[in-house]
């Protein structure tokens, strides 16, 4: 029988690493710049944590959730984003006793039953920020500006951000009363997959990727002209602070763009999202928004948060679009090449230089050539050669392959090695 991953998963191979490595590094460099600390959740919750974080009538908790009962019979759902378990942990661990706000960021695979496409999996990767214990626009400004500058330093051009306001929940009762009645009026034009969306949420159908849905939206109502009072304020502030930041940030640009509703029921006020100018279909780089009720909701205190999500799969399926160069995996210092029966003494060799700290590999055994090709193949900085005569000798032969190729004879020991290698890097 031969086994294959399961379908919508990924293995991530060695020659993938670098790519994965810069995202990983800029993401803690970034996060850490801004004054995040990392938090890490069970891979898995209860699922009743993701039906009142989520939304019962999203796309998520409806169709792509991964859940099952454990031996106790407890239902069990692999996470399927991010936020809901951060909040979660928040509320447990008495996290609201620390001086307000807490900065938090993760970098964890998310689960979700989903059609595979590019950049679009059953098990993704996630990197995200979350600021709880703040309501201020500066707060929003300062995640949109954590999240440009992630995109920036990882090396993309020509990105651009979407950008909507959802209003509290006085001025959304009014503006969701006024939008079901206008998609109502339509139905009957609508595809079947959206008739059924207005049923259950009529917000959903502004998130449809269908064209004729996306054609009626045009004339539907517009969320930030119902926003008033202090939610107004917030939403003119931040705009004057996202013009603000072309200031530092030249290239960066924003639309208002009343379909961005986001696809999970928490958020509230700023929503946004990053995508490749002139991006067509599921191609969000990072997404998310300000979600004060959530807290509420999973049982703590009323508490402001606003957040974001980024998947790494499709920021590396863009990387790789625009053709960013990013560094490749180091070969090791040294492989060792054994000549005749020295094999235990090249094995006693290696040990000693990993136990000094020298990455090595000891070559398999085949001929001189063979060996040497190898190591050519590896990276390797430098080859040892040790055969029968060095080891009488206790010395080894020693070649910088990216140097001159001059073979030299000397001591075998870890200190007259590990000073050949520099000696070889400072010239």
């Amino acid at each position: 029988m031969n086994f294959k991953r399961p379908r919508g998963t990924s293995d991530i191979l060695p020659q993938d690493q670098p790519h994965w490595s810069h995202v990983y590094s800029t993401a803690s460099k970034i996060a850490e710049q801004f004054g995040f600390g990392r938090i890490d959740t069970p891979t898995f919750e209860e699922t009743s944590l993701f039906q009142r974080g989520v939304g019962d009538e999203t796309d998520i908790v409806q169709k792509e959730m991964y859940s099952f009962d454990d031996h106790g019979g407890d239902s069990i759902t692999l996470r399927p984003e991010g936020t809901a378990s951060v909040c979660r942990a928040y509320i447990e661990n008495g996290l609201h006793n620390l001086p307000q706000p807490v900065r938090m960021f993760y970098m964890a695979p998310m689960f979700r039953y989903e059609r595979p496409q590019a950049g679009r999996v059953r098990q993704h990767h996630q990197f995200g920020c979350e600021i709880i214990g703040d309501s201020s626009p500066e707060v929003d400004a300062e995640i949109i500006e954590l999240g440009w500058k992630y995109i920036n330093d990882l090396g993309l051009k020509g990105v651009t951000l979407r950008l909507n306001n959802l209003g509290d929940p006085t001025a959304r009762s009014g503006y969701l009363s006024d939008l079901e009645k206008y998609f109502t009026g339509v139905a009957n034009q609508l595809p079947q997959i959206d008739q059924k969306r207005l049923e259950r949420a009529p917000l959903r159908v502004l998130d449809s990727k269908h064209p004729v849905t996306q054609s009626l939206t045009d004339a539907a109502p517009r969320s930030v002209d119902y926003i008033t009072g202090e939610t107004k304020e917030h939403w003119t502030s931040l705009l004057t602070l996202l013009d603000n930041l072309k200031t530092n940030y030249p290239e960066f640009s924003y639309t208002i763009d009343h379909r961005l509703v986001r696809g999970l029921d928490y958020y509230n006020r700023t929503v946004f999202e990053y995508e490749p100018i002139g991006a067509t279909g599921q191609q969000t780089l990072l997404a998310g928004g300000r979600y004060d009720p959530l807290i509420g909701i999973l049982g703590g205190q009323e508490t402001p948060a606003i957040g974001f999500g980024s998947g790494i799969e499709r920021m590396i399926l863009e990387m790789k679009k625009q053709k960013v160069t990013v560094a490749q995996l180091k070969g090791p210092k040294i492989i060792i090449i054994t000549v005749g029966d020295s094999g235990k003494a090249s094995a006693s060799l290696a040990t000693e230089l990993r136990a000094a700290g020298i990455s090595t590999i000891l070559a398999p055994k085949r001929s001189l050539k063979a060996q040497m090709r190898y190591a050519n193949n590896q990276a390797a900085e430098n080859v040892l050669i040790l055969g029968d005569r060095e080891v009488n000798q206790g010395t080894v032969s020693f070649k910088n392959l990216a140097a001159d190729g001059v073979q030299k004879e000397i001591s075998r020991d870890a200190a007259t090695i590990a000073e050949h290698i520099r000696s070889y890097r400072e010239n």
